[in-house]
């Protein structure tokens, strides 16, 4: 039995998925090619996800989940300096957005090709950013910045803008550089 072969076969299917919906878009990647991708086989493929839309659905909270996880990590090993959790978040959006194979943020990425707003995908695409939304404003809050709610959806923006800048070539320092510029001078810092 292959290395492959060992994973249990949802989590076969669903890595396909992040590699290539993420890679070439969802509505550009078929069945099979994820079924080829995860070596099993159509019933295999369709026992686990009945529809495209429950393994869009799926990739899309497995990459809800990494997000919410490394934040959480960081906010639990930074408690205490909301300062230093915004700036590694600067960072870590400024090395991943320059990095090869980059392609921007996965979830404004799914919310351009679901038009469905009943499509589930659209409901964790839209929960998602609540949450980090939310992180933003905590951390702006815990910082004293005045109108938190307002100021976070200020930097959720910037963060948006610099992932573009990073995926259409720009230096990944100079990326957080600026991001790191931006929110100060929305939070006033």
């Amino acid at each position: 039995m292959s290395v492959i072969e060992m994973k249990p076969v949802r989590d076969r299917i669903l890595d396909a998925a992040v590699e290539h919906y993420y890679a070439e878009g969802i509505r550009a990647v078929s069945a099979d090619k994820l079924i080829a991708a995860a070596h099993v086989s159509k019933v295999t493929f369709y026992r686990h996800f009945p529809s495209k839309n429950d393994l869009i659905a799926a990739y899309l909270e497995v990459r809800a989940e990494d997000e919410r996880a490394a934040v959480t990590a960081k906010r639990a090993e930074l408690d205490g300096d909301p300062a230093a959790v915004l700036e590694w978040y600067a960072q870590v959006v400024g090395t991943a957005s320059c990095t090869p194979g980059f392609r921007g943020c996965p979830f404004i990425n799914a919310a351009a090709e679901i038009a469905d707003v009943d499509h589930p995908g659209h409901a964790i695409i839209t929960r998602h950013r609540a949450w980090l939304t939310e992180q933003a404003r905590q951390l702006l809050d815990e910082l004293g910045v005045a109108h938190a709610a307002a100021r976070a959806e200020q930097v959720m923006m910037l963060r948006d803008g610099a992932m573009v800048s990073g995926y259409i070539g720009n230096d990944a320092t100079q990326v957080a550089a600026d991001l790191t510029r931006g929110a100060r001078a929305i939070i006033g810092r």
